[in-house]
């Protein structure tokens, strides 16, 4: 983790950013000599990866919602949906 002086970090805060993004290395800004921020890389929240059953789950229950009519058929009620 690379340490800067906030006046070093002001004159080259494109460079810092480029940096960061690219190698991942996070960049702490010293304010007279104590850290006062960090700049880190941004991570993308995405969508949360599924194990292959809870895949396969959710596949068998899309498959079903989509065949069924608005009815509560099936092995479970609209009820029991909403609480799980």
């Amino acid at each position: 983790m690379k340490e800067l002086s906030l006046r070093d970090a002001n004159q080259q805060f494109s460079k810092i950013v480029r940096d960061v993004a690219e190698s991942g290395e996070e960049v702490v800004v010293l304010r007279n000599g104590k850290a006062t921020v960090k700049i880190v890389p941004f991570e993308e929240k995405g969508k949360r990866k599924l194990t292959p059953a809870q895949n396969a789950a959710l596949n068998g229950f899309l498959e079903f919602a989509r065949a069924s009519t608005a009815k509560s058929v099936g092995p479970w009620t609209r009820e029991e949906l909403y609480e799980r």
